[in-house]
């Protein structure tokens, strides 16, 4: 059966040019920084960010905590959104690993943490608190971007505090290519950026981390310290390059796609969509029709994240296309009664 998988763009399969290329990649020790492949994609990246240097990790997870422990040491504090990928989904690591202490903050519904209560969450100087020095943020969350004026009001506040910035860019050029500003600019107000490519830019694997040439000398001692050194692995960097090279342009039409998704979904009845952004359509389904809706659309080969909560997210991607989005609105209008 063809499917078409709409759980999330981490599903996403390398292309056969991926493929190749990654064949054709030239390969040396990345542990002693003898890898030519992985050197030339942190290179890109540093650069395409405007930034210092960079650093390959297998993982966005593993990206996001050698950040936090090169920003932060023993006993320090993060703020973070509560429901924020750091904070929920990435199994306490910098509280495990590096006993630094998250402050979590309600988002507002675009994502954003409201200043004053960044402002608020900011420990006073004193041997009762746990010392505050890190802001993290996430963009795009749950598809939402973050507007440009709030990353620059928030930069200015955390920078009258002291406090150093990290972005969880796990979708950072779905949000430039919403907001249509080059990565530089976006960048320009993080002291680190934590870049996924096995997401919407299609590789199989790893996050770059940029920075600073001190933050990142940290991080590649932590990378080390957390089992994550690599060997041979320009082989994966090749597919991060041709991601760079092919896919963030055309995550404008996974973007376009979830748009027609959520129009056509829109017009069921007995659907509510309750948003669309950038590639992540959100829609509810009655609760006592969940278990028989997963089903049907297994039969129809299509996938979706069904769990307990009425609230469904699908998520466009590079290997869904136009007819797979007709295919799964005429699905679901067939079992919904559209």
């Amino acid at each position: 059966m063809d499917w078409i998988d709409l759980r999330s763009d981490t599903v996403t399969r390398p292309t056969q040019a991926m493929r190749q290329t990654m064949v054709d990649a030239e390969v040396g020790d990345d542990v002693y920084g003898e890898d030519p492949t992985v050197n030339a994609l942190q290179a890109r990246l540093a650069k395409l960010l405007g930034k210092d240097d960079a650093l390959f990790v297998p993982t966005g997870t593993q990206s996001n905590l050698l950040a936090l422990m090169a920003h932060c040491e023993r006993g320090d504090e993060y703020l973070v959104g509560m429901d924020a990928h750091t904070f929920r989904f990435e199994g306490g690591g910098a509280a495990v690993l590096g006993s630094i202490q998250p402050q979590p903050i309600e988002h507002d519904a675009d994502g954003s943490l409201p200043l004053d209560a960044i402002e608020a969450a900011i420990k006073p100087v004193d041997p009762h608190f746990a010392r505050t020095r890190l802001l993290a943020l996430e963009n795009t969350w749950h598809g939402r971007a973050l507007p440009m004026a709030y990353l620059e009001a928030a930069h200015d506040l955390a920078r009258s505090h002291g406090l150093a910035l990290h972005l969880d860019g796990a979708r950072f050029f779905n949000a430039t290519q919403a907001a249509s500003v080059a990565p530089d600019a976006m960048a320009r107000y993080f002291d680190s950026v934590s870049i996924c490519l096995s997401k919407g830019l299609g590789a199989p694997v790893g996050s770059v981390l940029v920075g600073s040439h001190t933050l990142i000398d940290r991080a590649r001692r932590w990378r080390k310290v957390a089992g994550g050194g690599w060997r041979q692995a320009g082989m994966l960097a090749a597919a991060g390059l041709y991601a760079l090279d092919h896919h963030i342009e055309r995550l404008a039409d996974d973007h376009r796609r979830a748009q027609t998704l959520a129009r056509g979904l829109g017009d069921i009845a007995a659907l509510k969509v309750l948003g669309q952004h950038t590639n992540m359509v959100f829609v509810d389904v009655p609760k006592a029709r969940l278990r028989d809706l997963d089903l049907h659309l297994r039969q129809h080969g299509i996938r979706v994240s069904i769990g307990y909560l009425p609230t469904l997210r699908l998520v466009t991607h590079l290997d869904v296309d136009d007819d797979a989005i007709a295919r799964t609105i005429d699905a679901f209008a067939r079992f919904l009664g559209a």
